[in-house]
């Protein structure tokens, strides 16, 4: 799965994304995974 216009990939969360989780809710919808990096990587966990 990568990464466009309905789905972002966040390393951690800010407030700031309730604006874009608002912006989902007005377009056409998108997903916003918290806890990956711009390779698509797991971060944030330990083993």
């Amino acid at each position: 799965m990568l990464e466009h216009q309905i789905i972002d990939w966040k390393e951690s969360w800010h407030e700031e994304f309730l604006e874009w989780i608002c912006g989902y809710a007005n377009a056409y919808g998108g997903t916003l995974y918290i806890g990956k990096n711009d390779n698509g990587d797991t971060v944030g966990l330990s083993d």
